[in-house]
């Protein structure tokens, strides 16, 4: 039986994912319960599992709503507080939930919170899947809070090695933003004059413009691209410095969209 993955939006620019597979579902940082339990509602649909990427409240906040409903168990990182944690996890467990055909790795990637993890798998054949939290973000990434940008470079450095045709599930709506910085940066870039065209219309349309794949942000997501000249010589006029390494050409792209 296959899998569909629905977003739910919640606040001004959160996307609460929701696996479903059958009459069962899984939710993703649930900051709100509300939207949820429509949903839920709406399809019939019972609620197996919660699995949170890290503790902010914008990704937690429904999770005590949906225990008041629902017997989910919920999943999160081992290092973080996380409320109703049923679940710990670290880097290398696996989770599989009944009812479901499918299980997903853990990936530690700390950076915008210390103990941010990842969701990477198969939901369907052929089909690789990433909910990645606040981690990256179509043609961005998340602030740093709680780590440091090698942290940070480095847990993205796990997404750029997933398949090329990875879906990335992120859970903000940034993009359109995101464009604009990114061609500050790299504005000659083909594809992502093309992806900015494109994004527009999307969201001119009032739909979401994730998710995206591992190929799609190779190409136009400057964080992504810290090994490649364009972004490297940006990045240098920016610091009007020599950046020798990938980790201080990341510290800098993150400085730059901090303040831009």
């Amino acid at each position: 039986m296959t899998s569909k993955i629905l977003p739910i939006s919640a606040f001004n620019d959160n996307y609460i994912w929701i696996i479903v597979q059958g009459n069962n579902a899984v939710v993703i940082d649930p900051g709100q319960s509300e939207p949820v339990l429509k949903v839920l509602q709406a399809k019939n649909l019972n609620l197996q599992a919660i699995l949170v990427t890290h503790h902010h409240a914008d990704h937690v906040g429904g999770i005590a709503g949906l225990r008041e409903h629902t017997h989910a168990k919920v999943y999160g990182p081992a290092t973080e507080i996380i409320p109703f944690c049923d679940i710990p996890l670290q880097e290398g467990d696996t989770v599989a939930i009944d009812g479901f055909s499918w299980f997903l790795s853990v990936l530690e990637v700390p950076g915008h919170t210390l103990g941010h993890i990842a969701y990477f798998g198969y939901l369907n054949p052929d089909e690789p899947v990433l909910f990645c939290g606040d981690t990256l973000f179509a043609t961005g990434c998340g602030r740093i809070f709680e780590g440091t940008s090698t942290q940070m470079n480095q847990s993205i450095d796990k997404f750029r090695k997933l398949p090329q045709n990875t879906l990335i599930f992120c859970a903000h709506e940034y993009t359109l933003g995101n464009i604009e910085w990114a061609l500050a940066v790299e504005g000659d870039n083909p594809d992502l004059q093309q992806w900015s065209q494109e994004a527009r219309l999307i969201r001119g349309q009032q739909k979401p413009t994730v998710p995206t794949t591992v190929g799609h942000e190779l190409k136009t997501n400057p964080f992504m691209r810290v090994d490649q000249a364009s972004v490297i010589n940006a990045a240098q006029a920016k610091a009007g410095r020599s950046l020798s390494a990938p980790d201080e050409v990341f510290a800098v792209l993150r400085d730059w969209k901090n303040s831009f």
